[in-house]
């Protein structure tokens, strides 16, 4: 069974332990739609499909090292994958996991720089 917190001695910290996952390998890309749009001007919430073997931890310090801001909470969703059909083809999408992030009351993230 693996470890899930790693003691460090010197300073009596716990710290949580990666998967051998890197910060990039945790995040996979932004969801775009119109629901995540209202959460992230609204609530200051930013929606991330992740890696299907991340936890929340792993999120959290992964988003926090890639963007430099504070998070408050991470919420996870499992998306199923839906029957599809193409003319006569039937198949199915995807199934990923969504991360919800909370960020700190202060913190703003833009995503889409709209700087000309």
């Amino acid at each position: 069974m693996a470890k899930t917190k790693k003691v460090d001695k010197a300073e009596g910290l716990v710290l949580p332990v990666t998967n051998n996952l890197s910060d990039l390998g945790v995040i996979i890309k932004p969801i775009v739609t119109e629901k995540s749009m209202k959460l992230m001007q609204d609530q200051n919430k930013i929606t991330l499909r992740v890696a299907k073997d991340a936890n929340a931890t792993q999120i959290k310090l992964a988003f926090q090292n890639l963007f430099n801001k504070k998070v408050e909470k991470v919420n996870i969703i499992n998306v199923r994958s839906k029957p599809k059909r193409v003319g006569r083809f039937d198949g199915f999408t995807s199934a990923y996991k969504k991360a919800i992030i909370t960020l700190k009351k202060g913190e703003a993230l833009d995503l889409f720089n709209q700087d000309k």
